[in-house]
């Protein structure tokens, strides 16, 4: 059975005295959650947006991945590589780093100790079997460990990693993995902040300037506040990718994927 979110096929409408958000006239965006190895469901996912991009009439598509792209799910390795890959074709690619993205890097640096940055205890044993690594492979300590596990991960996708930014601004709105730190000023907003943040931000009230869509904290469904737009449905738990698309001032979601799957 595969999850539509039915109650939100619908263009979301805009509250009646609230601010409309636009992305630029010809463009269609569709912002894809936390991937997390669960390449099955990106491709598929890739495949509803493609044919709801035509049923909806030409545009300049934009796709922006919201980080986390690897660990946890079993197939990290092949999410790198499609969208390493994706130069041209149906849309234009934005991919954001996410906090899982900077401990995998952490963890296989030339001075790296991955037993301090923790990568593989949540999420990072999985991403190198993606690999091909074996279990043996984790027997190693410190520097030496680190040095195995950069052996198996090609330099183009260490490389695609490195390349990632921390967000991506369209129109008004602002594509960022965590979220902000609610008061300051876009341009000086940390990484650390980007990629991790959650209190106080998802708790935050204020205006913020634009419509910040982030992942990072899961949720059952996509969640719509007037300053933020969650959508992390835990694909490598839940079964479920979802994606938000704009254009216009028009709002609507896609999801792949199903609970038990």
């Amino acid at each position: 059975m595969q999850w539509r979110f039915p109650f939100f096929r619908r263009e979301v409408p805009i509250a009646e005295n609230a601010r409309e958000f636009c992305v630029p006239e010809g463009q269609r965006v569709y912002a894809i959650g936390d991937v997390h190895g669960r390449f099955d469901l990106l491709v598929r996912l890739i495949e509803r947006i493609k044919s709801d991009g035509r049923d909806r009439g030409p545009a300049d598509i934009q796709v922006v991945m919201l980080g986390d792209l690897v660990d946890r799910g079993p197939e990290s390795a092949h999410v790198l590589e499609y969208l390493r890959a994706q130069q041209g074709g149906f849309a234009t690619f934005h991919c954001i780093a996410g906090n899982h993205e900077e401990a995998m890097l952490a963890s296989i640096g030339d001075d790296a100790l991955p037993e301090e940055t923790g990568w593989l205890t949540y999420g990072g044993r999985e991403t190198m079997l993606s690999y091909g690594a074996e279990d043996s492979l984790f027997s190693a300590k410190g520097a030496e460990l680190a040095a195995r596990m950069r052996k198996h991960i090609p330099e183009t996708h260490i490389a695609f990693l490195n390349s990632l930014p921390d967000r991506v601004m369209i129109g008004d709105y602002l594509f960022v993995h965590a979220g902000i730190r609610p008061g300051v000023p876009i341009d000086q907003q940390t990484s650390a902040d980007l990629r991790w943040i959650r209190d106080p931000f998802l708790t935050d009230d204020r205006d913020h300037g634009m419509m910040v869509v982030h992942g990072h904290t899961i949720r059952q469904g996509p969640e719509i506040r007037h300053n933020r737009i969650g959508i992390d449905t835990g694909a490598y738990n839940s079964g479920i990718l979802t994606a938000l698309a704009l254009e216009g001032n028009d709002r609507w979601f896609l999801a792949e994927g199903s609970r038990d799957s």
